[in-house]
Order: structure tokens, then C-alpha cells, then sequence
């Protein structure tokens, strides 16, 4: 009997890839598998059965091995960036971090060229790559409460753009602890946020933190005009 659960065989997978690696086998392919390189899913008669992103997983490692000579052990560690979000790069040593984004609520105010990632996840390496933050500078944003990681030591996308914005500042000569005062400000908005939507479901809570951010700029720009 034809077996009809949803995705690709692995004999399926093995033609569509042989376009480009001729020499591909099945034999290599369940050892990926094996490795732990690709995880498809079992048909209810024990098949494995591809999605496409297992084949673009399975495409990316071959690549590396091919082009960029890379041991599984960094290959890995590449596909474990990508699940957190990164793009992992072929054409570097090894998975890169994100380029700092710009939060969406901040467009109105700053018509930024990029949009953040919420779902992007950094190890405290990344966070520092990607920043150019030390590891005492991190330290200090951390004790005063600007950045933190979840329960698996992960930053996210919005400690990214925090990061990065401390980062710069610090570099002016600014110290951590005087940017503690942001953190303050930001969580009375947020209580101000939630205290209007909790008292109305029609109020967008979106367009209430661009309307903060925009009271914000404009008052400190109005500040600084004065002298």
C-alpha cells in the first residue's frame, strides 16, 4: 500500500537535492539524519517523512560541508542559530549575529529603514558580537535592569535592540547606571499602557506607545531647542 502522509520521502528528498549534489546517497542523508542535522517526521507505517524546511535544513548542510569545509559540530551550531532566529551565513566562519533592528512602534518618530525580530533568541556571545558590548559593560545593563535573559540564558530580539542602543551611548562616555532612569521611565508608560487598555478594549495599545514615543522625542527635542 502507497503510503499518503503529508511531506516527502527521503527518495523524494534524495532527487530534488541530487540537483545539486550528484554524489548525495541515501546512506548520507539518514546519517544527517542520524546526527541530528534533520529531525522529519514518522508516518504512521514508520516513514520519514520531509517538510520543506527539513530539505533547506538538509540543502544548508551539504553547503557548508561542500564550500566551506565545516565540521558537523559547527554546522549544528549554525542550524541551533537559525531556530533562535539568526541567520546563519555561508559565506562566514560560522552563524552570525542579527543586525540591530529598529522596533516597529518607533516608525512614526523615526521612519526606521529596518523592523525588529521579536522572536530572535542570542546566547550572551551573540548578544556581545553583535553589540561590541565587554563583558563587564553587559554585566552593568543587566544589574540595572535594561537587559535580561529568559530561563534558558537567552537574550531576545528586544534586549538586541536595547543592547545595541546602550552601546552607543556608553561609547559617548556615558556610564550604566545613568541609563538606568530609561528603565524607570519606560515602565511607568508601560503601566500608563496598560492601565488605559485594561480599562477599554477599544484602545490600541500599539498606537498608544508610538503616541508615548512621540510625546517623548518631542519634548526632549523641544528641550534641547530651548538650550
Amino acid at each position: 500500500m502507497t503510503d499518503r502522509s503529508p511531506g516527502l520521502s527521503i527518495g523524494a528528498v534524495l532527487t530534488r537535492l541530487q540537483e545539486e549534489f550528484p554524489d548525495l546517497t541515501l546512506s548520507k542523508v539518514r546519517f544527517l539524519d542520524a546526527q541530528g542535522l534533520v529531525s522529519p517526521e514518522r508516518s504512521s507505517s514508520g516513514y520519514r517523512r520531509y517538510a520543506e524546511r527539513d530539505v533547506e535544513r538538509l540543502r544548508f548542510v551539504l553547503r557548508c560541508q561542500r564550500d566551506k569545509y565545516w565540521p558537523l559540530k559547527v554546522i549544528a551550531e549554525a542550524l541551533d542559530a537559525y531556530e533562535r532566529g539568526l541567520r546563519p551565513s555561508e559565506q562566514s566562519d560560522g552563524p552570525q549575529p542579527p543586525s540591530p533592528a529598529v522596533d516597529p512602534a518607533l516608525a512614526a518618530a523615526q521612519e526606521p529603514e529596518e523592523r525588529s525580530d521579536a522572536e530572535v533568541q542570542l546566547t550572551r556571545a551573540e548578544l556581545q558580537r553583535a553589540t561590541g558590548l565587554d563583558t563587564r559593560a553587559l554585566a552593568d545593563l543587566e544589574s540595572f535592569g535594561l537587559v535580561h535573559t529568559d530561563d534558558r540564558d537567552l537574550y531576545s530580539g528586544r534586549d538586541l535592540q536595547v543592547a545595541h542602543a546602550a552601546a552607543t551611548l556608553l561609547s559617548y562616555g556615558i556610564e550604566a547606571r545613568h541609563l538606568r532612569p530609561f528603565r524607570l521611565a519606560a515602565e511607568r508608560e508601560v503601566a500608563l499602557v496598560q492601565g488605559l487598555t485594561g480599562m477599554s478594549h477599544e484602545v490600541d495599545a500599539e498606537e498608544l506607545v508610538r503616541q508615548c514615543l512621540e510625546l517623548h522625542l518631542a519634548l526632549v527635542r523641544a528641550d534641547l531647542s530651548r538650550g
